[in-house]
């Protein structure tokens, strides 16, 4: 029987990962502790993060953010723009001009047409580079 309730120990807190992905739990509340902090300082450090990341991520179209896992020294963006995929269309789904490690709806894209296009990058980059592209994205109610 699943517990209601979780300390933040249980939660196995790692880099994109936690507990909430090796069970099937749904989380419905969040109680958290906060430090507090120059209200202006907060602002502006909020502020230059959100300018930093306008300017390398597609934040103005639709995606599932990040495609694919970081491999073991690489980045999976570099990798994908070696292999000259920027900008690869399928269907209605696009590997981003702006930044390649995102795959965003460009035109009506249809969860096929995602995968197909993540599978498509898989091989290419593990043909030209021998490393395995790990997928970021979760995939729900697929077989």
């Amino acid at each position: 029987m699943m517990k209601s309730e979780y300390a933040a120990s249980e939660m196995n807190f790692s880099y994109r990962h936690s507990l909430v992905k090796e069970e099937p739990l749904i989380v419905l509340e969040v109680e958290m502790e906060l430090m507090k902090g120059d209200e202006e300082i907060i602002r502006r450090r909020m502020d230059d993060l959100k300018e930093q990341r306008a300017a390398k991520q597609p934040i103005d179209v639709p995606s599932a953010g990040s495609t694919f896992k970081r491999p073991d020294g690489h980045y999976a963006g570099k990798l994908i723009e070696d292999a000259g995929l920027k900008g690869k269309r399928l269907g209605g789904a696009q590997i981003s001009d702006k930044h390649a490690g995102f795959i965003i709806n460009a035109n009506n894209a249809s969860a096929k047409d995602i995968l197909k296009l993540m599978i498509d990058t898989q091989k290419t980059v593990f043909e030209r580079f021998h490393v395995k592209l790990e997928p970021e994205i979760c995939f729900l109610g697929w077989k």
